[in-house]
């Protein structure tokens, strides 16, 4: 019997996968990791639940594994772990192994007792003695529809939970992740399988699914797009900017790229008919034609109020652009640039063909990119107009996209390689390992069937995180 005033044993506790997703990690220190993409489990014969082998996290758009005896608690919205001591070798999934998040949910089962059929809405994992963690609870809905009854069920309770399945759905999947960012979603799609990153894409709407496009490697949004039926694929490039559509078009067989620009409506399609014609390795190639433009009669407050826009990049936003009608590329005949800094020093009132700048050069469609970057180096500029040989804007250059033509194809994996052991190294080994190397083991257990010994009963269950 407890004695009064003793302190009572901290009672073992459920957490919900769905409630892990996106939230933050956190070292001992307080100092943030990174952000749960996944929860890594392990499935067994028969009705035994799933043993849970740890977390993938997400560092800087490069996923980890974190084992689960390094998780002492989620408090306050965060996962806390017992050391920063950590493997930075990105996460690989092994055979034999599942994630809950990306695999499970959505997925069409059977109701033992009943033989209904249920779909998976969410898992719960439980901590087990020797700081083990099982799936032990599932929670399902009754039928196909949204508003079937939703009940939690023991794990043995449902069948079919190890066996592929066909059109699988993502709504709850995508339901967990709905606020991450658009990079973040496209490095969790691009750890998933073939089978299930075409479920995802299928499940987005048109506008989301041309942001994450955008972010997915070449080979992988035309995998992507071309597992989309035809008129779906055409919204889906008319949402994207035209310099990342035509970029994406430029890859497919040119007679599959004009069959989708024919689906296109007409005033989408023009501007990225007009970006295919130039080379990939000039101004024209890179430009985006989507700048701010204005008249010259507009005045400081509404070039200002262009520029706030939340969809334009920094860089497209540092600028605007001066022109005679029309206002669209290719325009009227370009009369100069306003500088976003200079706008904040005028009065509202001011015209902004008072202070637009006439000495910066600009480009032509055909200028090599060694010359635009050059340019754009003399000149500190962010971005630089190009013009016809009518003296039309036809678009505008930024940075990054000269950045990401002349770095290595391999450049955004480097960085991230090197911010990984850059954190490893300021925060230390553990205790345990006086040397400082890194261990070539992720504490996942001999590969693939051999994952340790039998967790026990909920009559042993010892404390887990809160």
């Amino acid at each position: 019997m407890t004695s009064a005033g003793a302190p009572r044993p901290p009672t073992p506790v459920r957490v919900y996968c769905r409630r892990l997703a996106g939230l933050l990690v956190l070292d001992p220190n307080g100092d943030q990791v990174g952000r749960v993409r996944d929860v890594v489990v392990t499935l067994r014969l028969g009705h035994a639940p799933p043993r849970v082998l740890g977390l993938a996290v997400e560092v800087q758009h490069r996923p980890i594994f974190v084992p689960i005896n390094r998780v002492t608690g989620v408090e306050s919205g965060a996962v806390i772990l017992s050391s920063a001591r950590l493997s930075w070798r990105r996460f690989a999934q092994r055979a034999g192994e599942t994630l809950v998040l990306g695999e499970l949910l959505d997925r069409r089962v059977a109701q033992v007792a009943t033989g209904r059929e249920v779909t998976v809405l969410d898992a719960a994992i439980s901590p087990v003695r020797g700081g083990e963690w099982i799936l032990d609870q599932v929670a399902v809905r009754v039928g196909r529809g949204r508003r079937g009854e939703v009940h939690t069920v023991a794990w043995d309770e449902v069948g079919g939970l190890s066996l592929p399945e066909d059109g699988q759905g993502a709504a709850n999947l995508l339901a967990a992740f709905e606020k991450l960012r658009p990079a973040d979603l496209a490095s969790m799609l691009h750890d998933l399988s073939h089978k299930r990153r075409a479920e995802v894409a299928a499940a987005l709407d048109d506008e989301r699914l041309a942001d994450v496009l955008e972010e997915l490697p070449e080979d992988e949004q035309v995998e992507l797009l071309g597992g989309l039926a035809d008129d779906r694929a055409a919204d889906v490039l008319e949402a994207m900017g035209p310099d990342d559509a035509a970029d994406l078009l430029g890859e497919l067989p040119e007679e599959d790229a004009e069959r989708l620009l024919q689906l296109m409506e007409p005033e989408e399609a023009a501007p990225v008919r007009q970006l295919l014609r130039y080379a990939d390795d000039t101004a024209g190639g890179m430009m985006t034609s989507e700048p701010v433009i204005l008249a010259p009669s507009a005045t400081v407050a509404e070039a200002l109020a262009r520029v706030r826009a939340p969809e334009l990049s920094p860089a497209l936003a540092a600028q605007i652009y001066v022109v005679r009608p029309p206002y669209e590329t290719p325009t009227g005949r370009y009369l100069g640039l306003a500088h976003f800094q200079r706008l904040l020093r005028e009065p509202p009132s001011t015209l902004v063909g008072a202070v637009i700048d006439i000495d910066t050069r600009p480009l032509r469609p055909d200028t090599p990119l060694a010359d635009v970057t050059r340019y754009l180096a003399s000149y500190n500029l962010v971005a630089a107009p190009v013009l016809d040989d009518a003296g039309r804007l036809v678009g505008v250059v930024t940075v990054d996209d000269v950045l990401d033509h002349i770095l290595p194809p391999d450049w955004r994996e480097r960085q991230l390689a090197d911010d990984a052991a850059e954190y490893g190294a300021f925060h230390g080994p553990d205790d345990d390992e006086p040397d400082g190397r890194e261990s070539e083991l992720d504490e996942r257990g001999p590969e693939p069937d051999d994952r340790g010994p039998e967790p026990g009963g909920a009559g042993q269950d010892q404390p887990g995180p809160s």
